[in-house]
């Protein structure tokens, strides 16, 4: 099968349209559409319905996007290890994670690993939805769980738990809590416990709910629950880590908090040999050993069980 009139398919299927795709291969669109013709002889099937709105897929043409996306995929890792220096890291490196680690723990430590490696350009997916790394949905992942994926690389980076904590204006202004009875005063602030996370953070939410709450609270990400708890608004479960980067906040209760939730660094096996990942293993590994330091001087009581 002519390996130019697949690729012109893809990109016909991937953008819907004869126009854009030509655009995006820099063909005219009777030179597009002339293709497809011929792809479709080949195979003797149509695989386009011709819409007003543009082109729609046939069944026959899902078939055959299904296996040019896998193949293109593919391509892309074939040409990121190629790409990859033994002495450089350039190029894009895809980096996944959940929307509460990314934005709070991980962004604000990006700026260091750009000043180390400027030529890298970082594609940040906060999301969490698990990304297939194999099939190269992302080129390396941080999740809050071990992950299952087979042909994964896999290294613990550390540990989490998530406790309450309430910022000091809040708590001089409404008391602070003796015992977890006391939360029958205050508004609580989590996670929606229907809200995709980590099933130890939504433990703790569903035992403090447990017990007569004043008011709650709930947003779809850690990043709404901090801002809440910084203005005042009550108090708010949040993970551990971000003691470090916010060190106002105050923590509730310290005998309450959930299970110990396990941090991993993930990517295909085929990205072993890989600088850029490399790099950014290795970046994130030095930032956790100073996010530890940093913990042990600042709180020495709450820095022994970060693993």
């Amino acid at each position: 099968m002519d390996w130019d009139k697949l690729r012109i398919f893809h990109a016909v299927a991937d953008a819907g349209s004869l126009t854009h795709a030509g655009d995006s291969l820099h063909l005219s669109q009777s030179a597009v559409s002339r293709q497809i013709r011929g792809l479709e002889e080949s195979l003797n099937t149509t695989l386009f319905h011709r819409h007003a709105r543009g082109l729609i897929l046939t069944e026959q043409g899902e078939l055959l996007f299904d296996a040019t996306r896998a193949m293109v995929k593919r391509l892309d890792t074939a040409t990121a290890r190629i790409r990859d220096s033994e002495e450089e890291v350039f190029g894009e490196l895809r980096v996944t994670t959940t929307t509460g680690f990314g934005s709070l723990w991980l962004a604000p430590r990006l700026t260091k690993f750009y000043e180390k490696f400027p030529d890298l350009r970082i594609d940040l997916i906060l999301e969490e939805r698990v990304l297939d790394l194999p099939m190269r949905e992302a080129d390396v992942a941080i999740r809050l769980k071990e992950p299952s994926q087979a042909d994964l690389i896999r290294k613990r980076l550390m540990s989490v738990r998530m406790r309450m904590y309430g910022s000091p204006d809040y708590l001089d202004r409404t008391g602070r809590l003796e015992t977890i009875k006391d939360i029958s005063k205050h508004r609580l602030i989590c996670q929606n416990p229907s809200a995709p996370q980590v099933s130890a953070g939504a433990s703790l939410v569903q035992e403090v709910l447990s017990h007569e709450v004043a008011s709650l609270l709930t947003v779809n990400s850690y990043f709404g629950v901090l801002q809440a708890v910084i203005n005042g608004l009550g108090i708010g479960v949040l993970p551990d880590y971000l003691v470090e980067d916010f060190p106002t906040l105050e923590r509730v209760l310290p005998e309450i908090e959930s299970q110990e939730v396990p941090v991993f660094l993930a990517f295909p096996e085929e990205l072993r040999h890989s600088k850029r990942i490399a790099a950014f293993r290795d970046f994130v590994q030095e930032e956790i050993i100073t996010h530890r330091r940093r913990l042990r001087e600042q709180r020495p009581d709450e820095a022994g069980d970060q693993h």
